[in-house]
């Protein structure tokens, strides 16, 4: 796999020539986790393939979730056992693929007298009686489904352990609980690895770039697309022979531009999430599971980096391109916080928030299902002139979702499919468990501060060594973007070089998590990104003036719409 592959804005332009020029074979429309999963699956078997995303990688749903990579202990008390065995065999295959990025994290469920639907469970029993040892059952079965890719078993709890593991739980009617394991990931920096992999398996890929048609030959069948670079307007065509759709919520719009009857059919569900300091929900590093809430969803709190996330609603949908949280959403989410925390937390504790659509989809004799209970499982599809859409799934199967499309493809085109990503390492996973005391002994050799390095490994894996190579050649790249966040200048010049970041956004929002995790959402460090990126981009004065305004702007939309739904 050679050296470290550069995906710079320099990279960017060439990949566009070569969309132009070259005929492939498989072109994705679609830079979140699914699209990125779909190249990387092509990619590895051998095909000649191009990825385009309208804005940024990760830019919609993929970098809006829960970060959560589980088999979905709610989809139990449904009954979806297949969508659950799925799950939980990719969460153990990606702990193995990419285990800088995916680490095991321990849940803890409580139950208080008077409970009657403890994680959704749809049926209840007089007074509530017997159903620890429904959940019991219902926890052995998941620790079963997980096999050998289990991580480990789940155990009850006494009232006292619960408390230990969630000390600001209210204690009045706690009965006991339970532990039981699932994992957690960054989610854009999962969307971010996939797409270096894939580029390294040779995949063409460009960010801001659109499809605003697509191409139809004399039989009527997709053979390519029109395209638009969003950064300046430009027009090009690209030629290839299969076209995938993974544009998730944004599928049914994707279709229309064959000028068909779309096969598919997407019903947006909103995810709103909280974010908190450490300092105001206190968790330790176990995740907690509200037990029970009106509408039988289930909510959890969990411990992320220095915050804590609270999440999910399911809720209709609204615009696409640009979810908000409403008012609605955020008082849900402090009711039940409030129910079941012994403090009581405030819309002015909540360092910020955000929404991102789920893309369930719906078979068409399906309309108007509650969307709480419509399919997380997903479908390969493919209409009359052989545009191929993947929908619905979750971040934990994406690559199961990959494999079902190329299983397609490669059936079309007649060959044997094989499946080579069940073992792939993501890029800055080779080698790292020998590699990781290395670079953390590297790492504090070069001065950084433990948090910094935490994050480095977490985030890079063993790439991390570009980036103390960055520190070497101009130690003031070590310092931080924000003072008690652990981000550094060198991610900056890194998410240029090899990350094809071409906004300030792009860095403040996914490359790191800045926009998520500090109170002025990155606004402090958006003019020192702005001017580490210049020189990288060959950026003029106007030009940066420009991009540190865009980002200021969609910051102070957020901010605004927050100060309104506090004084509502």
């Amino acid at each position: 796999m050679g050296a470290m592959q550069l995906l710079s804005a320099t990279t960017r332009r060439q990949n566009l020539n070569a969309l132009q020029q070259e005929r492939f074979d498989v072109l994705v429309i679609g830079g979140g986790v699914t699209g990125a999963g779909v190249a990387l699956e092509a990619a590895v078997r051998g095909y000649r393939v191009a990825l385009v995303e309208k804005a940024d990688f990760a830019g919609g749903t993929s970098s809006k979730s829960t970060k959560l990579v589980h088999g979905g202990i709610r989809y139990l008390p449904n009954f979806d056992f297949p969508l659950v065995h799925e799950s939980l065999v990719e969460r153990g295959l990606l702990l193995h693929n990419a285990p800088f990025l995916v680490q095991p994290l321990a849940f803890v469920l409580p139950l208080y007298r008077g409970d009657r639907h403890p994680v959704g469970i749809p049926f209840t029993t007089p007074g509530g009686v017997g159903l620890s040892a429904v959940l019991d059952i219902g926890l052995t079965l998941y620790d079963l489904m997980a096999g050998r890719y289990g991580i480990a078993r789940h155990r009850r709890l006494s009232r006292q352990e619960v408390l230990r593991y969630a000390p600001d739980l209210v204690s009045t009617s706690l009965k006991g609980g339970f532990l039981y394991y699932d994992a957690q990931t960054n989610d854009a920096r999962l969307t971010m690895t996939l797409i270096r992999t894939a580029a390294r398996y040779g995949a063409v890929i460009a960010n801001y770039c659109e499809a605003v048609a697509l191409l139809l030959d004399k039989k009527g069948r997709v053979c390519g697309a029109r395209l638009r670079d969003s950064l300046d307007g430009a027009e090009l065509t690209v030629q290839a022979r299969h076209v995938v759709n993974a544009t998730g919520v944004f599928a049914e719009r994707v279709e229309a531009l064959c000028g068909l009857q779309p096969r598919v059919s997407i019903e947006p569900s909103k995810g709103v999430h909280l974010v908190f300091s450490r300092e105001d929900l206190h968790v330790g590093e176990a995740a907690v599971v509200l037990p029970e809430t009106e509408d039988r969803r289930i909510l959890f709190i969990v411990p992320w980096q220095s915050r804590v996330i609270v999440g999910t609603t399911d809720t209709g949908s609204g615009d696409l391109d640009h979810p908000l949280p409403d008012t609605a959403d955020i008082a849900y989410l402090l009711k039940h916080l409030n129910r079941y925390l012994s403090l009581r937390l405030t819309p002015e504790q909540i360092i910020s928030s955000y929404a991102g659509y789920r893309p369930l989809f719906k078979p068409s004799e399906q309309s108007g299902a509650d969307t709480a209970r419509l399919s997380r499982t997903h479908a390969v599809l493919e209409n009359e002139a052989g545009l191929v859409t993947i929908v619905g799934g979750k971040l934990t199967t994406y690559r199961r979702m990959a494999q079902d499309t190329l299983d397609r493809i490669d059936e079309r085109d007649g060959r044997q499919p094989r499946h080579p990503t069940l073992r792939l390492r993501l890029a800055g996973s080779e080698d790292w468990s020998r590699a990781r005391s290395e670079l953390e002994q590297q790492a504090t050799t070069a001065g950084l501060a433990s948090d910094i390095t935490a994050h480095l490994l977490q985030s890079y894996g063993t790439e991390t060594r570009t980036i103390l190579q960055l520190i070497a050649d101009d130690p003031m790249l070590a310092q931080r973007l924000v003072a008690d966040l652990p981000y550094i200048r060198a991610e900056v010049i890194y998410a240029c070089r090899y990350e094809m970041a071409m906004t300030p956004a792009d860095v403040l929002a996914r490359r790191t998590s800045l926009i998520l995790e500090d109170r002025r959402r990155g606004l402090e460090a958006l003019e020192t990104v702005a001017a580490l990126m210049a020189p990288e981009q060959g950026w003029s004065p106007e030009q940066v003036q420009r991009l540190t305004a865009a980002y200021r702007q969609e910051v102070e939309r957020q901010l605004a719409a927050e100060e309104a739904r506090l004084s509502a």
